[in-house]
């Protein structure tokens, strides 16, 4: 399927993960590096271009371990490479990603969508230990989770020098549970980071785009 963008198409027919709201949330929330940006996980390549969308002068490399996958980064304008993040050696300013999330729940029987939704080949710690060794000295790393995910990831992050930033709690409507958590740490010595904490709602009360979803996408949706 072809995904029309303002300045870009995604086509991600080959890909297991498809392009959805959480790619397209980190994509237009991460901070922006004019170095170098490491896509983990880059799938059909969308956050990747988002990036190189807002920081043309960046430049921007995705891994995955879905060759088909690569493939298809390739032809949506990604330089991409199948390699695992244990594997995948280098030095970001930016690494990105929206990792595998389940841990706990019934497999999907689609090797390729098991593979991008659960965590067996990129666990938390993993995710954490890994962009922790390829990040510059300040360098940042930007992550959408599931909001339970959130204690978890902080505590990994901070074992490794990772501190938190920012936080953003993603809320589908008014009045509901957060269902995601944007999260950005620096690696830092500096244990005195300021933290700014804030919250995103979906949708408004029409079941449309909110104001603040349209506005923090306002470069990317038609």
């Amino acid at each position: 399927m072809s995904f029309r963008f303002k300045q870009f198409f995604i086509e991600d027919s080959k890909c297991a993960m498809k392009v959805g709201t959480d790619g397209v949330l980190l994509g237009a929330w991460a901070p922006v590096s004019e170095l170098r940006i490491l896509d983990v996980g880059t799938g059909s390549g969308l956050i990747a271009r988002m990036l190189m969308q807002r920081c043309p002068e960046a430049e921007v490399e995705g891994i995955d371990i879905d060759e088909a996958a690569v493939e298809q980064a390739r032809e949506n304008g990604v330089k991409a490479f199948v390699s695992s993040l244990q594997e995948w050696q280098g030095s970001y300013d930016l690494i990105v990603s929206n990792p595998p999330y389940f841990q706990n729940s019934l497999k999907n029987p689609d090797e390729g969508r098991k593979a991008a939704r659960h965590t067996d080949t990129l666990s938390y710690a993993e995710l954490i230990h890994h962009s922790a060794r390829l990040l510059t000295e300040h360098g940042q790393l930007a992550l959408i989770l599931p909001a339970e995910a959130e204690n978890e990831i902080r505590q990994l992050a901070a074992a490794a020098d990772l501190f938190l930033t920012h936080v953003t709690r993603v809320y589908s409507k008014e009045n509901k549970k957060p269902k995601r958590v944007l999260l950005s740490f620096e690696m830092s010595r500096c244990r005195d980071l300021e933290i700014t904490s804030d919250t995103l709602v979906l949708e408004d009360e029409k079941g449309g785009r909110s104001a603040a979803y349209s506005e923090l996408t306002k470069d990317f949706y038609l």
